[in-house]
């Protein structure tokens, strides 16, 4: 096992797979500095919806003043509504509409997308899970969400947990999809690390969204390889990004290892890397 700079201990040559799709170059890289021999297989395509008329008809209801509520999931899917509103509406209507509006902002990426236009927001704590936004949404609202129009900005997917919990509030919930997720053209890479899963030449596995997971276990279903890498996955290291991302991986009935302190990419390869060695320990005794 070597050691990282100042102490810490890291990957120490093994064999890393991760799943970046945007970010792929990125954490190649981190998972370099850490010490690791990155298996990068990208796991989703992010398709814009280029013609989102669902997302126009909500800029027209947000102008008129028709919105409680939006809450902002991603910062990509943030900027990608404003730059869709701005077709239509000219950039002083839209920050009006929203300065008029409660927004909710569920991490630091929409919250600067927010803040640039110089429209106020209540920023959701981490974890960042349903649960702390509603926390957050309960905390602002203390009368109560009854016959509150909310509208819930989706990331890809929709988020069934959220906008049922705030319907059980009574809100009137609508949704506003902005892009989604595909498989990528190419799905070998995501083959070639399930085999190197299921043979152990992977000693880590590094999860950052629950769409990966998802899509992963796809691609292995297909060519039925899923059931075997769930067995390798009891001798392999595995990372999550935060509880939204384990609660899929412990769907498919993968396990979950280590979670960073904090929900940021370079916190998630370097506490993976500095536990590694112990968690590997563990499972490969």
């Amino acid at each position: 096992m070597t050691a990282a700079p100042g102490g810490a201990r890291n990957f120490a040559g093994m064999t890393v797979a991760a799943f970046e799709s945007r970010m792929a170059e990125r954490m190649a890289a981190l998972i370099t500095r850490h010490g690791g021999q990155p298996m990068v297989a990208p796991a989703l395509k992010e398709i814009p919806l280029e013609h989102n008329t669902q997302a126009l008809d909500f800029g027209a209801q947000l102008m008129v003043g028709a919105v409680d509520m939006l809450i902002l999931l991603t910062g990509v899917g943030t900027q990608t509504l404003v730059d869709v509103w701005t077709t239509r509406f000219p950039p002083d209507d839209v920050r009006r509409a929203l300065t008029g509006t409660t927004v909710v902002c569920r991490g630091p990426k929409p919250l600067a997308v927010v803040k640039a236009l110089g429209v106020p927001a209540l920023a959701v704590p981490e974890p960042h899970t349903w649960e702390t936004m509603l926390d957050t949404i309960d905390a602002a609202r203390p009368a109560g969400l009854d016959g509150l129009r909310i509208a819930i900005q989706e990331y890809g997917a929709p988020n069934p947990d959220l906008a049922d919990a705030l319907t059980r509030r009574r809100a009137r919930v609508t949704t506003v999809p902005v892009y989604r997720w595909a498989l990528p053209d190419d799905v070998t890479p995501l083959i070639r690390a399930g085999r190197g899963i299921i043979d152990g030449r992977v000693a880590a596995a590094l999860f950052t969204s629950a769409v990966q997971v998802d899509h992963l276990a796809r691609v292995l279903d297909d060519v039925d390889m899923l059931d075997e890498v769930r067995a390798a996955l009891a001798h392999t290291m595995v990372a999550s990004i935060g509880p939204t991302t384990s609660r899929r991986l412990q769907h498919h009935r993968f396990p979950v290892d280590v979670e960073p302190s904090h929900a940021r990419m370079g916190v998630l390869v370097k506490e993976a890397g500095e536990q590694a060695a112990a968690i590997l320990r563990r499972k490969r005794p």
